[in-house]
């Protein structure tokens, strides 16, 4: 691993002092790195799909960073070293929370869903995991999110056993459910566990899944998986207001991101999924 990782650094004029495995990723093998100029971040991984995977990795990130809403790592260089495809970042450290964190966080959330463009979507399609992730052009929310999100994910899900039925009645009903508001631009896999704290106490973000579509993705997004404090809702919703109902669409929005783990681990993902299907039918 050391030689490869050498090959790495050495393409962006780097020298390897040290390297050290992380934790926390069920996907690549990440570490940290030391070289002869800074510390760095590295993703390795040596399925089919990782250099593309990586490619649009750097691409949301760099997306990300235009807004000009939170701390984004800077991308240093993507690309194949053997049969491995890489990223590597700058390094940030976990570091303590400022006292107006979740304050930040929810200013910084609005100042992210604030960039739009004309258009749902984006201008390449890119991954959820190692999922392909569909970002074709919508000119409705309501379109974007059972064409592009719900439908594609049902389909993997029905290839892998889990079929859900007749969904007719189900996209009949969440049609006129979704709000058409101006697309926002989303990290698109907001859990608690891709962000971290920076050296000055501010919220970063890290591992995008990145496109314009409707806030409230990343809201119920924030809600699955452990979960952010009530007040980062409080302070966003006051700034921002979302659209009367958000927090009976919660599970609406949850879905998708239900279904991305239904086809990448099944079991009981799939009972969460077909409850909400039903409650929604």
């Amino acid at each position: 691993m050391q030689s490869l990782l050498s090959k790495i650094v050495a393409k962006y004029n780097l020298v390897l002092k040290d390297y050290k495995p992380l934790s926390g990723s069920a996907l690549n093998h990440v570490f940290k790195i030391t070289t002869n100029q800074a510390d760095y971040f590295v993703k390795l991984n040596n399925s089919k799909n990782s250099t593309a995977m990586f490619h649009a990795e750097a691409l949301g990130l760099e997306l990300l960073r235009t807004s000009k809403s939170f701390i984004i790592p800077k991308v240093i260089g993507h690309g194949t070293i053997e049969e491995y495809g890489y990223l590597l970042i700058d390094f940030i450290s976990q570091e303590k929370p400022s006292q107006d964190f979740w304050e930040t966080f929810a200013n910084n959330l609005v100042k992210l869903h604030k960039t739009s463009q004309e258009n749902f979507g984006l201008d390449h399609d890119n991954f959820i995991a190692y999922l392909p992730q569909h970002n074709s052009k919508e000119e409705l929310a309501v379109d974007f999110y059972i064409k592009q999100r719900l439908k594609p994910q049902f389909n993997l899900a029905k290839g892998n056993g889990y079929d859900f039925g007749d969904l007719n009645s189900f996209y009949g009903n969440i049609s006129g459910l979704i709000p058409e508001e101006k697309p926002s631009l989303l990290h698109g896999d907001l859990w608690n566990g891709n962000f971290l704290i920076s050296e000055n106490g501010t919220p970063v973000l890290i591992d995008p899944a990145v496109c314009f579509g409707n806030r409230e993705m990343d809201i119920a997004m924030m809600h699955l998986f452990g979960g952010f404090p009530s007040e980062v809702f409080k302070q966003y919703h006051s700034t921002f207001p979302l659209v009367y109902g958000w927090e009976d669409r919660i599970p609406l929005f949850q879905l998708y991101y239900i279904l991305v783990h239904v086809n990448l681990f099944g079991g009981s993902y799939f009972h969460q999924a077909k409850e909400i299907v039903n409650r929604f039918s």
